[in-house]
């Protein structure tokens, strides 16, 4: 008995994602050309050499006490600016989260019951939000910087601003992304707002609360590094003075430690995770 031939199986979505990689193509194609990308200039033997000349520098890496103590100092003081800047960044989230979601509003329970004016005040602090966020942290920085001088205090100013309307705009959409019955309810049955939010909405959001707080202080670690570079104290600051000494040695050990620092910061996150898991 011979085997009955069966047609070849199409994928009906072939066609479609072909057509959407195309469209991928042509869009990335003026990224490329506008910012002149081409990995080829890292492999010339003038480019090759001199990046090796550079990172011949960074071995050994500096291990004088005094430095080490300086490397030491520079870490705490990195720690400290992202989390006082979290910090004030959540006194700042907080209060702009209860005013911008909707979950909390009368109209909630029935559009009759939500006046005009109080939805119209939601849009003035979504676009404070807005603002906050859309600048930066490295911009506020230099803001700063002029402003109070050098030092870790512009850092926690820039990160508090930014990661403030980051932090707001995420809450709020975690407590409209969930269910926000048990908060109508207690509405609906003369509970207070306060008491809607504590008793409603907080008990189901606070672990992603929780886990994307703990994800912005990471991310403020990081950040912190970064906005050393113009001034703003820290690990950064440090880096950015032996680099500018051309002491490679030095910058490889505060690479070093930064490594460790966002090894150890990927950790507590890791573990505050687990235990609201």
């Amino acid at each position: 008995m011979s085997a009955v031939s069966l047609p070849a199986a199409r994928d009906p979505a072939a066609l479609p994602r072909l057509g959407l990689a195309a469209i991928a193509l042509l869009l990335l194609w003026p990224g490329l050309r506008i910012t002149e990308f081409n990995p080829a200039v890292l492999f010339e033997s003038g480019n090759a050499a001199t990046m090796g000349r550079f990172l011949s520098q960074f071995v050994p890496p500096a291990v004088a006490p005094d430095f080490l103590l300086l490397v030491g100092r520079a870490t705490l003081e990195t720690l400290a600016i992202a989390t006082l800047g979290t910090a004030l960044a959540f006194v700042i989230a907080f209060p702009l989260s209860l005013v911008t979601s909707q979950s909390l509003s009368l109209s909630a329970i029935g559009p009759s019951r939500d006046a005009g004016w109080r939805r119209a005040l939601r849009y003035p602090f979504r676009l404070l939000l807005i603002v906050l966020r859309a600048i930066p942290e490295l911009v506020w920085a230099l803001l700063f910087v002029r402003a109070v001088g050098l030092g870790p205090t512009a850092g926690v100013l820039a990160l508090a601003i930014t990661y403030g309307g980051m932090l707001g705009k995420v809450y709020a959409e975690i407590y409209e992304s969930g269910s926000n019955r048990p908060a109508r309810a207690l509405m609906e049955g003369g509970a207070g707002r306060l008491q809607a939010y504590l008793y409603g909405l907080l008990p189901a959001a606070l672990p992603e609360l929780v886990s994307y707080t703990i994800y912005r202080w990471e991310c403020a670690v990081r950040a912190s590094v970064i906005m050393g570079f113009v001034g703003a104290g820290g690990l950064g600051q440090q880096l950015e003075l032996s680099m500018r000494m051309l002491n490679g040695a030095e910058a490889c050990t505060i690479l070093i430690t930064f490594l460790l620092l966002v090894l150890l910061a990927d950790g507590v996150s890791a573990l505050f995770r687990r235990l609201l898991a």
